[in-house]
């Protein structure tokens, strides 16, 4: 009998979560995706000093002082990560914007441009390329210029709410990430329950969204991620793409037995018909507030990621200056 990760794959576009290659080539996804989280903790492994080491080089030949020299070694870190995952992947690999832009359009925009930029040099297409971007107000917007101007593919990550999901969707960027897991934080955080699989908040969440897009027919991607257990994936069975650690992956090869489609196109014409909204920045804000779950998830998010990025860079600046 078939792995429920092999059985998923038939449904779904698996995709790690992770900045390992060993893991990434060890499970065969599709794609794949990274922030400078998962960055941060590839580079504390020997086998990829090479990479830092080339970054630093290349940083040093294009700035004169340190600071600047940071921010180019960081940008080109991050790129150097991309080409090697894109050379064991066949599809995508996910970069990320830094979280300290999440509240300026236009520095997105620039940052996007410049990483596409950096790939180009190494002979990468930017149809390879997922550019991972907060969605805020003025992340989503960043993505819809992006999108539809330069023909760059976005990824919104760190959503959390259906207003998030409605507003990137209407804005026609390629792929969203809701984070299941960390709704499944806030929650049991919240009211000291635990919760079966299919009353998984995040669980309803992605499936409420799913089926929101299936039925208004949006093209936007909906992609599963931060995930707590196999559980939660397997009531995702049929979601568009799913972004799964390296652990998790593995306890799904390890599992055999008969794996459920629980989402589909036509599951989702058969659900309950969702009403067709609609936000303006007025409306999308004020949703957001009062959606305190979405809203402490995303601003702790930010928080982490950007955190990490500056260890990132701490480790660079002590690297440039040896």
């Amino acid at each position: 009998m078939s792995t429920f990760l092999d059985q998923l794959k038939n449904y779904t576009t698996v995709v790690a979560d992770t900045g390992d290659f060993e893991s990434i080539a060890q499970y065969k996804p599709t794609d794949a995706t990274t922030n400078p989280s998962l960055l941060l903790a590839a580079t504390g492994k020997a086998q990829y000093a090479p990479l830092i080491e080339e970054a630093i080089s290349w940083a040093k030949s294009q700035a004169s002082s340190v600071d600047d020299q940071v921010e180019k070694a960081f940008d080109k870190l991050l790129v150097l990560f991309g080409r090697e995952i894109l050379k064991i992947v066949p599809g995508r690999v996910s970069t990320e914007v830094d979280a300290r832009y999440s509240f300026d359009r236009d520095a997105n925009i620039r940052k996007a441009l410049d990483i596409i930029e950096l790939y180009k040099t190494m002979g990468i297409s930017k149809e390879r390329i997922l550019i991972k971007i907060a969605s805020t107000w003025e992340g989503i917007q960043a993505a819809r210029e992006l999108e539809s101007k330069h023909g760059i593919h976005c990824n919104l990550t760190l959503l959390f709410s259906f207003p998030q999901a409605v507003a990137a969707a209407e804005a026609g960027v390629t792929l969203i990430s809701p984070f299941v897991g960390r709704i499944l934080d806030w929650y049991k955080n919240s009211t000291g329950k635990s919760y079966a699989s299919h009353e998984d908040p995040g669980v309803q969440s992605v499936s409420t969204i799913y089926n929101y897009y299936k039925q208004h027919g949006y093209k936007t991607i909906v992609m599963g991620a931060s995930f707590r257990n196999t559980g939660e994936i397997k009531e995702l069975a049929g979601c568009d793409f799913l972004t799964i650690s390296p652990q998790l992956l593995g306890e799904l090869q390890a599992e055999t037995g008969d794996l459920q489609r629980k989402l589909s196109p036509e599951a989702a014409a058969a659900a309950g018909a969702q009403k067709k909204v609609s936000f303006n920045e007025t409306d999308f804000r004020w949703a957001l507030n009062e959606d305190q779950m979405a809203t402490e998830k995303l601003s702790d998010g930010i928080r982490k990621f950007y955190a990490d990025a500056v260890k990132l860079r701490k480790l660079l600046r002590e690297k440039l200056s040896a």
